[in-house]
C-alpha cells in the first residue's frame, strides 16, 4: 500500500497526522485554528450568525491547502450530488473554476453525477452543461472496462468524493473499490476525500459477506454495517483486497477529516445533508437503512415511492397485527430504541405503485441504543409469522443483501433473532479485528 508518495503527510498536512496507535492527533481531531473555518461565526444574509461546520471534510482540507496534493496532475473526479462544500457548492464546479486544478473529467456512479437517475440507473455519458467537462458513465463498470474509461479520459489522478451511509449494500463503497482496482490496472493514482459516516463509526454489526455471493452490493467480506468512513474503507480495501483483485495495491492517498468523532451522528457535523440517492432523503433514512433495506429481498414494499423510504414497510393484506408482533418481539428479544406503528400508505412508484397497503412505520426514539440490523431481522421474522403472503424474491436477492444464505434458511426454519445473530458472530468478530487496524478517528 503506497500512501502519499511525496511524503505530503509531513510537507502539506493535508492528511491528518497519524500517531503510533494509528489515530489522528488530538489537536487535529479537535478542529482547526482560526482561518477559513475559524472560531467565529460569519453573518448570514439575515444578519444573524451563521454556524460554522464542526467537521472539515477531506475536500475542505484539500482546498484549504491550495490543492497541493493535485499539483501538476491531470485530474478526474468520481462524485455525485453529495460532493459539496459547506455552502453547498459542488466540488466539481469549485475546482473547475480554480486555475490551480487541471480538472479534465468527471465519472458518474449509480444515479449519475448530477443525481438525475433512480435506483439501478445512471445518466449515461455526456458533456456537463455547467462546466463543459466530459462526464463518463461508470455505473456497472469494473476491472479492465473501468480501467479503459480512466485511460481514455486522459487523467493521471482519480479523486473520489461521495457521501456513504454506512451499509455494505449501498453501492458507492463498491464504486470506490472498483475504482481502486481499475486505477491499478490503468496505472492511475487515486485520492480519496473523506466524509462522515452519518450513522457513527462506533461498531461493525451484522453478517460478513461470503465471497461466493459477491455482487455489486458487496464485493468483499465486510460486515453489513461496517462502521467506517470511506477513507478508512479505502485503506482496508487496499491492504486486504485490491492486491488479490489487481495484482498489487493501488497508488493511494487519503485526505482525512478534522473534527469528526466516531460517536457522532450526522447532525453533529454541522455539514449540509444532500441525499446520496433519491431514496435516501434524510439522515434518519440512513439510520434504519442497514436493517430495512433487507426488505428489498422480499415481496414487501421497503417504502420506495413514499416520503419515508425504508422507514415505512408493508404489503397488500398486512394489517395491525404486524406492528403488534414487532413491538412484542422488540420487548421479548431486546431491541431497544425503536417502536413500530401500524401504518397505511400508497407508494407512488416501485412495489404496489398507486395501491394503498398496510404495514409498519419505524420510530427510532433512542438512536444510541438502536441496532438496525437486528431490528431488520426481527421485522423479517415477524412479517413472515403474521402475514401468510410473505415470500422471498425468487432470485434469493436477500442472500446478496445479507451476504449469506443462512439468514434466509434460518428464518424459514423458524429461528429467532438471537439464533440468527449468533450465526454471524464468529465472522463478525474476525472482521472487527481486521477493521481495527484501519480506523483513523477516535
Amino acid at each position: 500500500m503506497t500512501l502519499s508518495r511525496r511524503n505530503l503527510l509531513a510537507a502539506t498536512a493535508v492528511t491528518s497526522v497519524v500517531g503510533a496507535m494509528g489515530m489522528p492527533d488530538e489537536a487535529a481531531a479537535a478542529g482547526e485554528p482560526e482561518g477559513a473555518y475559524g472560531a467565529g461565526a460569519a453573518e448570514g444574509t439575515s444578519g444573524r450568525p451563521r454556524p460554522r461546520p464542526r467537521v472539515r471534510t477531506g475536500f475542505d482540507r484539500l482546498a484549504a491547502d491550495g490543492y497541493a496534493l493535485l499539483s501538476g496532475r491531470r485530474v478526474g473526479v468520481v462524485t455525485n450530488p453529495t460532493g459539496v462544500t459547506p455552502d453547498v457548492r459542488h466540488i466539481v464546479d469549485v475546482m473547475h473554476a480554480d486555475d490551480r486544478v487541471d480538472l479534465a473529467a468527471v465519472f458518474g456512479p449509480e444515479h449519475g453525477f448530477r443525481g438525475t437517475a433512480q435506483a439501478g440507473g445512471s445518466e449515461g455519458s455526456y458533456e456537463d452543461p455547467a462546466t463543459g467537462l466530459p462526464v463518463h458513465d461508470t455505473y456497472g463498470k469494473s476491472g479492465r472496462a473501468l480501467a479503459g474509461i480512466f485511460t481514455r479520459s486522459g487523467v493521471d489522478t482519480v479523486v473520489f468524493d461521495i457521501q456513504d451511509v454506512g451499509a455494505r449494500f449501498y453501492t458507492y463503497i463498491w464504486t470506490l473499490y472498483d475504482c481502486m482496482v481499475a486505477a491499478v490496472l490503468a496505472g492511475k493514482r487515486l485520492v480519496v476525500l473523506d466524509r462522515p459516516n452519518p450513522v457513527t463509526g462506533r461498531a461493525a454489526t451484522g453478517p460478513v459477506l461470503d465471497r461466493a455471493l459477491a455482487s455489486g452490493v458487496g464485493r468483499e467480506p465486510i460486515a453489513l454495517s461496517h462502521g467506517m468512513t470511506v477513507a478508512e474503507l479505502a485503506l482496508l480495501f487496499n491492504a486486504e483486497f485490491v492486491p488479490r483483485a489487481a495484482g498489487r495495491a493501488a497508488d493511494l492517498d487519503t485526505v482525512l477529516m478534522t473534527g469528526w468523532q466516531r460517536t457522532g451522528f450526522f447532525d453533529a457535523t454541522g455539514l449540509p445533508w444532500v441525499p446520496p440517492s433519491p431514496n435516501m432523503p434524510t439522515p434518519d433514512t440512513a439510520l434504519v437503512y442497514a436493517g430495512t433495506c433487507l426488505f428489498e429481498g422480499t415481496n414487501l414494499s421497503e417504502g420506495r415511492g413514499t416520503t419515508r423510504p425504508f422507514e415505512l414497510l408493508g404489503a397488500d393484506g398486512i394489517d395491525r397485527r404486524w406492528a403488534a408482533a414487532a413491538n412484542e418481539a422488540a420487548a421479548d428479544v431486546g431491541l431497544p430504541g425503536v417502536r413500530f406503528r401500524e401504518a397505511y400508505f400508497a407508494p407512488a412508484f416501485s412495489k404496489f405503485q398507486g395501491k394503498t397497503i398496510g404495514g409498519v412505520q419505524l420510530h427510532v426514539h433512542d438512536r444510541e441504543a438502536f441496532d438496525p440490523v437486528r431490528t431488520g431481522i426481527a421485522l423479517l421474522i415477524t412479517a413472515k409469522r403474521t402475514w401468510p403472503g410473505f415470500a422471498w424474491r425468487p432470485d434469493h436477492w436477500i442472500d446478496k443483501l445479507t451476504g449469506t444464505p443462512r439468514v434466509r434458511t434460518m428464518i424459514d426454519a423458524g429461528a429467532g433473532v438471537h439464533e440468527v445473530a449468533a450465526a454471524w458472530h464468529d465472522g463478525l468478530a474476525g472482521f472487527r479485528r481486521t477493521r481495527r487496524r484501519y480506523l483513523r478517528y477516535r
